[in-house]
């Protein structure tokens, strides 16, 4: 797998905030390491006269948003493009491991933190060069569970300037679901969205609403969503043995039942088939689909928003499973990075679909990021609306319209 998935390009998106009701639209998606001791500037610090790029105008407002997981380390920079829609300027994706040994120590590593940080430096840096004037940072399952989260987080924003704050569960599954908004089929009651992460599995029920106001059409509102324990990185540790064949599953898929149960008999009244989606988001679900489509190397234009038959789903995992290691290594859309966690992941998704046994999955190449990106945007433009509308008397009895600075951290 490449430690980069930068690309240029558009990358239209739907969504509302978790306070509002979720799209249902279509419309089509996609520095230096500082001396020892001393402290970067922050890359949310652009205060008045202190920051170059607020010294000259600024062409396109550039929105950026870093995911911090368990697993990955990820990074989107956007130009807006119309309404709620945007266009990718940049894009990186560094396999860190931070939580690796999570489970047996329930602290982070050093290992682990130093490949994060170098991850982390190079987001950095090419958010300083975008010149980005809206930026949030968030860390999630591992930097939640770890006993030195908060001590990393900190050492982050010394060493590199971001600005991280660690969400909760609960905040993850929303971020997700408003980042797959334009995936949502309009033909169906019931969207059930899942993100398979390195430490923890969010899962989240969206159901149709149906507006009062005759101009307004249908909706899907969020309306359960749980963050469970069953993260790639986590399972593998519990389970997967030492020899090229001890891939545990039996005992993956048993946990993942357990640990879903709860949330899934909340869903009880979920019982026709043909009126559900079943959305996945997660490094598992593109790669399945990628081997399926039988990929020569992984393709996000591809993978983004196909769907996938529940039969060749169950033909695939079947087939992973007959597979070692180093079989799994050497096919190109898993690669030696994941190749010791793509199962655990297929353990997690066999046990929804076994649950809801739907048609087709849906497959999204998309989530948290989009999701921070779609509530900066929609913030900018509720702020610009108020702007307009809101007025003040000169001495002289003139209107003067009040306007708000430029804040880089949401």
């Amino acid at each position: 797998m490449q430690d980069t998935d930068s690309q240029n390009g558009n990358h239209k998106n739907s969504a509302a905030s978790s306070s509002e009701p979720l799209s249902s639209g279509h419309e089509g998606t996609r520095s230096s390491k500082p001396a020892s001791g001393s402290r970067s500037k922050s890359v949310s610090e652009h205060k008045s006269g202190e920051n170059k790029s607020s010294q000259r105008p600024h062409k396109t407002r550039l929105y950026a948003a870093v995911d911090l997981g368990t697993n990955n380390c990820r990074l989107l920079i956007v130009e807006r493009s119309g309404g709620l829609g945007f266009r990718v300027r940049d894009s990186f994706s560094r396999i860190v491991r931070l939580g690796e040994g999570l489970e047996a120590s329930g602290k982070l590593s050093e290992d682990a933190m130093e490949r994060t940080l170098a991850a982390l430096r190079i987001a950095a840096s090419k958010i300083r060069r975008a010149n980005v004037v809206r930026l949030r940072c968030v860390a999630t399952e591992a930097c939640r569970g770890a006993s030195n989260g908060a001590e990393f987080i900190q050492r982050v924003r010394k060493e590199t300037g971001l600005r991280m704050e660690i969400i909760d569960g609960q905040a993850e599954a929303e971020l997700a679901a408003i980042g797959c908004g334009s995936l949502f089929d309009e033909n169906v009651d019931d969207i059930i969205l899942y993100d398979i992460g390195g430490g923890s599995t969010e899962i989240s029920r969206m159901s149709r609403q149906t507006s009062d106001a005759p101009q307004n059409q249908d909706f899907f509102k969020l309306v359960d969503s749980d963050s469970v324990p069953l993260g790639v990185v986590r399972l593998s540790e519990r389970h997967a043995g030492p020899g090229p064949h001890e891939h545990g599953y039996e005992g993956m898929l048993q946990e993942s039942e357990t640990r879903l149960k709860a949330f899934m008999d909340r869903q009880a009244d979920m019982v026709d088939m043909s009126r559900v989606q079943i959305i996945g988001t997660s490094g598992t679900v593109t790669t399945l689909a990628a081997v399926q489509l039988g990929l020569a190397r992984y393709d996000r234009s591809v993978v983004d928003g196909c769907t996938i038959s529940a039969e060749n789903v169950t033909e695939v995992i079947g087939n992973l499973r007959q597979m070692s290691r180093d079989q799994l290594a050497e096919n190109p859309c898993i690669g030696a990075q994941r190749a010791d966690l793509v199962l655990s992941g297929c353990a997690v998704l066999e046990a929804i679909h076994t649950r809801w046994p739907v048609a087709k999955v849906s497959v999204a190449d998309r989530g948290l990021r989009e999701g921070l990106l779609l509530r900066m945007i929609k913030k900018d433009m509720r702020r610009s609306r108020r702007n307009r509308g809101r007025r003040r008397t000169h001495p002289s009895g003139a209107p003067i319209v009040t306007r708000q600075k430029d804040k880089t951290h949401e």
